[in-house]
């Protein structure tokens, strides 16, 4: 029979792994949001012959950052571990983030579009942390 100790373990762990699924749904809406927000500019020049919304800035920057919180929840090796299946999501947003964060602010010089830039990079650099802190682990 298990201690009261390891059944409180195991209950904050089904917790824990219940909030991190509702984090990779919010992580998968807000990219959809994303897209469709970027879509938009463009939908109304075709559609209106005036672009009523201007291409995404700070709400790009805001929905880059997601991903990156979720990492941040997941720091711990069983949490990333549970989240395995996932990772190819979060690193797909991240790169498309990075690469139209830069390329936007490059080309547009759209300061705030830097914030997504950052945060792309930072989820890299914590991803690669978190696999290799998995793989060592592991051996």
């Amino acid at each position: 029979m298990p201690s009261a100790d390891e059944s409180g373990e195991a209950a904050r762990t089904a917790v824990r792994e219940h909030r991190l699924l509702y984090g990779v749904a919010a992580i998968k809406v807000i990219f959809v949001l994303a897209l469709l927000r970027m879509l938009a500019g463009p939908f109304t020049k075709d559609f209106f012959d005036e672009e009523l919304l201007p291409m995404p800035t700070w709400e790009w920057s805001l929905a880059s950052l997601t991903p990156l919180a979720l990492i941040y929840a997941a720091r711990r090796p069983r949490d990333w571990a549970f989240l395995a299946p996932e990772r190819a999501y979060f690193k797909t947003f991240l790169v498309f983030y990075f690469l139209w964060a830069l390329a936007f602010a490059v080309v547009q010089g759209e300061w705030v579009l830097w914030i997504a830039v950052a945060a792309g990079l930072t989820g890299f650099a914590g991803m690669h942390r978190l696999n290799s802190r998995e793989s060592a682990d592991a051996h």
